[in-house]
This record gives structure tokens, sequence and C-alpha cells, in this order.
């Protein structure tokens, strides 16, 4: 007997050339037609959108998945369930998670891969981060033997700063041999770009000022303000160019910082830069304090701005959540001592609705290049993800844009327990999220049969423009 047809009718969908109102005709997990589609006498099962937008499902290429408190890896398959459900209702369809080891890959990726597809809802990858010699001579063959094509290194992690993470010290010797490893096999390098040594002159200073963290968020800012950031982004971008390498700026939290990558970018190098929605509408004056300490800091108001310009116009192509599930518990000390980060896998496409879409007049179509086409074009899944259009995964966030709401604390479902989004109100909704043409979440419920469906996606190399 024929496959079954799954036809999703009555909606308007954002294509890559505007948004239509059109079915979508899938079968084996694949869109296989847009319009009027031929069954050829296979059966056939309608899903009624009834005027809803449906968005290609989000890509977020910058999160990290562990267990517990622990953001390396995760250790049981429920890490990976109960992330994943946050994501599912975020309208999240691909994650590609940061996997922070000491031990060569080789060692662990099978296992990773395993638990990780026990529980996860959706469709996922992995970046490597790399601090150690052993790592860094895995580079050449990360592609070929684990679809790994993609590598982070922590340019602050000197003078024992990774010691948090457990991580070593690195250099810039570092960073440009594993640029040149990258650039000869199609890689993309993602640094976190912070120049350390002056972060540490400058928090030394606002110590002195401010022993006891008192003024909080704008304290921590002052501490590594935006052009610590910038020194680093110019000087990694840099190095890439020079190298051949493509480089992803992750998590821009600047106006200085997107200024440095602008600039290289002018000069040629082949650069994606990336900002997260926390940066775009959050700063320093945020009332809970050390909850939304963040690293890189949260900045004034001016900078947000800054950053919405850039999304705006073009300069800015992707939006990562930097997703972090620790609870509330590391947040209670001073903001010297408060764990960074915040979770954000469910409230990413709901903020580029409200913010973007509804306040600002964010087209569509930019929204989904920003949330999902670009990030398939950077990190190797162009042609499977990213898009809705005929031989890609049927992958779909279903949106009600018009939908007025308040994220409540029972709404959220990441082991994080909050969000720096509580008590928002937002216009417009997922109300539906599905992965390979199968709900995954569904009038506003999880579809509980979707854990461990999941599956690990290897990606390619590019090579950079040059």
């Amino acid at each position: 007997m024929s496959e079954t047809i799954r036809i999703f009718s009555g909606g308007r969908v954002v294509l890559p050339t505007g948004v239509a109102e059109c079915d979508i005709a899938t079968r084996g997990g694949r869109i296989i037609g847009l319009g009027e589609t031929a069954t050829g006498g296979a059966p056939v099962e309608r899903i009624a959108l009834d005027g809803l937008t449906v968005l290609p499902g989000v890509i977020d290429p910058h999160l990290h998945l562990g267990h517990g408190k622990d953001i390396s890896r995760p250790r049981v398959p429920g890490d990976a369930a109960q992330e994943t459900a946050a994501a599912a209702v975020g309208g999240v369809t691909t994650i590609i998670p940061y996997l922070m080891a000491t031990d060569p890959f080789a060692t662990l990726f099978d296992e990773v891969v395993a638990v990780t597809e026990a529980g996860s809802r959706i469709d996922f990858g992995y970046h490597f981060i790399i601090s150690t010699e052993a790592q860094l001579a895995e580079v050449p063959t990360a592609a070929a033997r684990h679809g790994v094509p993609s590598f982070k290194i922590f340019m602050n992690n000197r003078g024992g700063e990774g010691a948090r993470l457990g991580l070593p010290d690195i250099d810039d010797g570092f960073l440009f041999r594993l640029s040149e490893a990258a650039a000869a096999q199609g890689g993309l390098v993602c640094p976190h770009p912070e120049t350390i040594e002056i972060a540490w002159v400058l928090r030394e200073r606002e110590k002195a000022r401010d022993p006891e963290g008192r003024g909080g968020l704008a304290t921590w800012n002052a501490s590594r303000p935006g052009f610590v950031e910038a020194d680093a982004v110019q000087r990694a971008a840099y190095l890439a160019r020079v190298t051949g390498a493509r480089i992803y700026i992750v998590h821009t939290s600047s106006a200085d910082a997107l200024e440095a990558a602008l600039m290289q970018r002018r000069a040629g190098a082949d650069i994606t830069i990336e900002t997260c929605p926390h940066y775009l509408t959050h700063d320093e004056t945020y009332a809970r304090g050390t909850v939304g300490k963040i690293n890189p800091p949260l900045r004034s108001r001016a900078h947000c701005e800054a950053l919405w310009a850039g999304v705006l116009d073009g300069s800015i192509d992707t939006i990562g959540t930097d997703h972090v599930h620790r609870d509330l518990s590391g947040k209670l000390s001073s903001v010297w001592d408060a764990s960074p980060g915040c979770p954000g896998l469910e409230t990413l496409l709901p903020v580029m609705l409200s913010e973007g879409h509804a306040r600002r007049g964010l087209p569509l179509p930019r929204i989904a290049a920003l949330t999902a086409t670009n990030a398939a074009r950077a990190m190797g899944l162009e042609g499977r993800k990213g898009a809705i259009a005929p031989g890609l995964d049927a992958d779909f966030a279903i949106v009600d844009t018009k939908a007025e709401w308040m994220l409540e604390q029972s709404h959220l479902k990441s082991s994080a327990g909050y969000s720096i989004y509580e008590g928002t109100r937002f216009t417009g909704k997922v109300v539906h999220t599905v992965s390979r043409s199968a709900f995954i979440y569904r009038d506003g419920a999880l579809v509980e049969e979707a854990v461990g469906r999941g599956r690990y996606l290897t990606r390619a190399p590019k090579m950079a423009r040059r």
C-alpha cells in the first residue's frame, strides 16, 4: 500500500519568495509539493490549519544541553526529552548544542548521540568545543567521521578563566591553528569573543568600587563592556580571513561587536553574525537583577536598538538562544558569583513575532531567514532543513500571529524552571510544531509519543568564499 500523503491545508505559508496561501503536501517526512499536488492514488490525510501561519521550523544553532547544572553533555535520555520539550513549545525543530569535554571526542561521541537520540523529540546536530591538543588533532577528520564541521573556542580561557567549566587555558596561537585546520576541511569556527586580559583589569576596578556587586547588572556590564567583545571579534575574524576559514560570531551583544564583525565582512571575511533574543529585549536595568546575569552581559538600551537595526537591515544573519538550563539556585549570590546564562528555547520565536513582526514590522520571510534558513546555510544543513520547499524535511512552526498572551511560569518546560520573559505579553504564539511531518506539539500540548523520535544530523562542510 502506498505511503500516506499528509497535506497541511488552509494556512498562510512563509516561503523563501514571500507569503502564500497554499497547501503543503508531505510524504515520508519530506515536502513533496506546494499547492495542488498529484497524489497518484495514495491515501491522503488532510490537516486543516484554518488561516494559521506556517513558518519553517526554527533551527537553534546555539545552546547548551547537559545534565542538572552541568551543561557539557546530556547524561540520560531525560535530559534531551525535557529540553526538547521546551524547544517544541517554542516552534524549534532542530537544535545544535555545544559538546564540551577535555577527552578526545572519538571516545565519547557515539554515546552522547545515542543518549540524545533516546530522548530527543526533534532532530539535532552537535558542535565540538575545542580546548585541548588532542581535540585540535581531531578537527581535520571531524566532518567525515562524525558529521561535525563546526568548532567553538573560548577565547577567554586564559589565566585559569576556564576552570569554572573544567577547561584548560588556550591562546591566540591555538585559535590560529584551529582556524587553519577548519579552513582546510571547510569547517566553521565559532569563537566566544572576549579579550579577557582587559576584562581582568576592568573587573578589578569594578570590584574595588563595588565589592559586594550592589550595582548588579550595570556593574557586570562595566566589568566586560562592549569593546572587550569587539576587540576579540575583530581579532578572531581577521585570523579567519587570513587562514581562509569561515567564522560564526556567537551571541553578539553590543553595537561595538556588531560593527567589528561588519568591518571584517567588508574586508572580505566569510562571516555569519548571530545575536540572541535577550540582547534585543533586555538591558542592564532588568528588574530581577542577577537572574539576568549572562556572558556577554546585558548592555544598555542603546545597544539593544543597534542590534535591532542590524536585524532589520540584514546585517545580522541568525538568532540563537544560548539556552542554559541551570535553575535559579545558582543565581542567588552577588553578581560577581552568580551563574551566567538563561534559558530561551520556549521564547525565541515568540520574541521575534512579537517584538520583531508585530512591533517593528519585521517581515515574516525575514523572520524565517533569521530563525531557520540562514542557520541551515551556515551550519551545513542547506538542502535538508531551513525552508519550506519541495525535497526538504517537513519541519514547521505553525503560529497565530495575532494571538495575544502572557508567559507564565506554569507554561515552562525547560529544567531551568524560569524565564526572563515571565510576565511578558506577546503578540504571536506557537500553536503546533511539526517535525518531519509529525506533530510534536499540537493545539498547545506536547505529543508525548515524540520522545525519542529525533535523529542525529550529520552536517556538510563548506569552503569559505574567496
